[in-house]
């Protein structure tokens, strides 16, 4: 129909910036003698053509950073155990509301006193006993550089701070993790102004709920000799062999019991690198959807990490899986 067309229009999937960076990391790596792999997930991650087109210049100086900074000459990472070959992830999803898209490498990582001594001789202010985030915060200053020499590409100080200000112009922000001799890994979060996902759209109880179909492992009728209950784990759902934890869609967002006469059913999803089983009513079928922010106009819920408007009007609220997978592993309360 005609907003499908629409949406079509403006929807561009991440694909269109991460397919610039196999040259970019090519051309970059042979220059400076390291060896270099790169690794995207989530390319087919649809976002507004207008996200797309202003994401790229941040990317480029994230990844420039990783070869320059981040990865290692080939002896010296030999030297510490690791593959000669570095390797440069750039992935994307829907998480809990918002688009993240991850600049990761597995080189040197981030020194903390370094950067706490370049600070200090900058003068720049330093809280007492700061935390790494805070540490690493450090390096948003503008013109903040721990490079010993300059050259066309580091040591200028510029870079980071230019990221965060491209990011926070469109409502986004920039988070970064790092462990010395690990790697490091740059997030950024940007709001859901117009993002669109392939769900899988099921029925709990009345309601209906969208699940990503990304996540989706299988959905199948589970016969009752492989559901038992296991003491401290709640049910599980045996499938081939493997025992996954069953979670009721009903129970879990308070719809009250399931719609008369239907089925059991279980759709298998996989998050935060664990499957688990999601208890349905019927499987309705697959659509893609337009992401709305309930956050910004709401409050946050747990398990959701946006809502749609279907063809009908009704509001469907998006499955948050790795939400749901995070409070499996919480102990019970007593």
């Amino acid at each position: 129909d005609l907003q499908e067309a629409v949406i079509g229009v403006r929807m561009l999937p991440v694909d269109a910036v991460f397919r610039r960076f196999p040259r970019l990391v090519r051309d970059l790596s042979s220059r400076l003698g390291k060896q270099v792999r790169l690794r995207t997930v989530g390319e087919g991650t649809e976002l507004d053509k207008g996200l797309i087109e202003k994401i790229a210049d941040p990317l480029v100086h994230l990844v420039r950073n990783s070869i320059d900074h981040g990865l290692e000459m080939p002896d010296v990472r030999r030297g510490a155990g690791k593959d000669e070959t570095g390797t440069i992830t750039l992935a994307a999803s829907h998480q809990g509301g918002h688009i993240v898209i991850e600049v990761s490498d597995d080189g040197r990582g981030l020194d903390r006193a370094k950067i706490l001594a370049k600070a200090h001789e900058r003068g720049l202010a330093v809280p007492d006993n700061p935390t790494d985030s805070q540490v690493w915060d450090l390096i948003f200053q503008p013109g903040f550089s721990t490079a010993d020499a300059v050259t066309d590409l580091s040591g200028r100080g510029v870079g980071m701070d230019v990221v965060r200000r491209n990011i926070q112009a469109l409502g986004g922000e920039v988070q970064i993790e790092s462990s010395l001799g690990t790697g490091t890994r740059t997030l950024i979060r940007l709001p859901l102004t117009l993002a669109i996902l392939d769900g899988m759209t099921v029925a709990v109880a009345g309601e209906t709920l969208i699940l990503p179909l990304a996540y989706v492992l299988e959905a199948l009728q589970p016969q009752a000799e492989d559901i038992r209950s296991m003491a401290g784990e709640g049910r599980v759902l045996r499938v081939r062999g493997e025992y996954l934890p069953i979670l009721s869609l009903s129970e879990y967002y308070g719809y009250g019991n399931r719609a008369p006469g239907s089925e059991s059913l279980v759709v298998v999803v996989e998050g935060d690198g664990q499957k688990i089983a999601l208890e349905v009513d019927e499987l309705v079928g697959q659509q893609q959807v337009v992401v709305k922010n309930i956050e910004n106009n709401y409050r946050r819920i747990g398990g959701v990490s946006g809502a749609t408007i279907l063809g009908d009007g009704r509001v469907a609220l998006i499955v948050d899986i790795g939400g749901l997978v995070r409070s499996l592993r919480m102990p019970q309360a007593a």
